[in-house]
């Protein structure tokens, strides 16, 4: 069954805290990963990984550079599942 948009968001703050460390309450929707959050490529990289892994979706490397805000990336996990 396909997770909620907003369970995702939470799954993804986890991945997120675990990775770098950034208050879970920072991981919100409209923050851009790399202006807000400050995520390097390497970190990014990871966590697209755990993500896959933990939501079981495939995110391919040329679709990762659309992944701006951590919305994006919600919403291409919740498309992803369908």
């Amino acid at each position: 069954m396909a997770l909620a948009q907003n369970e995702v968001l939470e799954g993804l703050a986890e991945i997120v805290v675990e990775e770098t460390g950034i208050d879970a309450a920072d991981v919100q929707l409209d923050k851009s990963f790399t202006d807000d959050l400050d995520i390097d490529s390497l970190s990014m990289m990871t966590i697209v990984t755990l993500a896959e892994e933990k939501f079981d979706v495939r995110i391919p490397d040329e679709e990762v550079k659309n992944l701006v805000t951590v919305g994006d990336a919600v919403t291409y996990i919740v498309n992803a599942q369908a």
